[in-house]
């Protein structure tokens, strides 16, 4: 085990990506486990009001992301200080994606139904870091073949074609395919093969005219809303807390 950690992990590099994973799912689950200990009033832990101003844990998150950030950039793939600034900088992305719908909503929804973003975007930032981890990589030339790196002209088309194939999966509203499909290019494919959904910039400009093609998509958008709404709810109430019945209770 030893052997293959050393040989798969550190010497690729990958040491500091691991350990930034594995400080922001932990951070992640520590710190929504807290949350919920002050929802419920149970424990020792308080919110932190200085003056009566809530200071939210995505605060330090900044901080602890930028410090981290920057440390890791300068600090290259191997040593002790990048593992060090790995872990900081997985700590404070933990902290501020946490709290990812406060930042897009510019409002305090931890526990309202749209802080469920929250939790659904630190669930696609650990798949994306772990696609990373496994060796998912669009730009990583040291996995091109000795034909591949002679023919430089093929790895550069082959970028591009699956950054146009991101692009259009993006304008037909599918975030999560896009996002998969810049390290799988198989998914960003799939993802602009398919209809888009019919809130989509795409539909709005090529099913403008195309009553059939609107209603296919209305349709297939229903269906898989009705398909996967119910267990994306759940495993997010599971992981996060479910949301606040009364909009107005204060949210923490």
């Amino acid at each position: 085990m030893g052997h293959w950690f050393h040989r798969n992990i550190v010497e690729p590099g990958k040491l500091p990506t691991l350990l930034a994973l594995a400080a922001f799912v932990l951070t992640f689950l520590l710190t929504r486990t807290v949350t919920r200990l002050i929802r419920a009033g149970k424990g020792p832990f308080r919110n932190i009001s200085p003056g009566g101003m809530h200071i939210h844990h995505v605060v330090p998150g900044v901080v602890l992301t930028v410090i981290g950030g920057f440390g890791a950039v300068g600090s290259g793939r191997h040593g002790v200080t990048a593992s060090v600034c790995a872990v900081i900088f997985g700590l404070g992305a933990g902290l501020v994606l946490d709290e990812f719908a406060l930042i897009l909503h510019l409002n305090d929804v931890y526990w309202t139904e749209q802080g469920r973003q929250s939790v659904e975007v630190v669930i696609l930032a650990a798949a994306l870091a772990l696609l990373v981890l496994i060796g998912f990589s669009p730009l990583d030339v040291n996995s091109l073949t000795p034909e591949e790196e002679e023919d430089r002209a093929t790895a550069i088309i082959t970028l591009l074609a699956n950054f146009l194939f991101v692009l259009i999966a993006l304008f037909k509203g599918k975030l999560r395919m896009a996002l998969v499909g810049t390290l799988v290019p198989f998914v960003a494919l799939v993802g602009a093969l398919r209809l888009g959904r019919p809130e989509s910039p795409w539909a709005r400009r090529f099913y403008r005219g195309r009553p059939r093609a609107r209603a296919k998509s209305a349709l297939r958008a229903d269906r898989r809303d009705a398909r996967w709404a119910g267990p994306r709810r759940r495993i997010q109430d599971w992981i996060g807390g479910s949301p606040d019945d009364d909009p107005d209770r204060s949210p923490r």
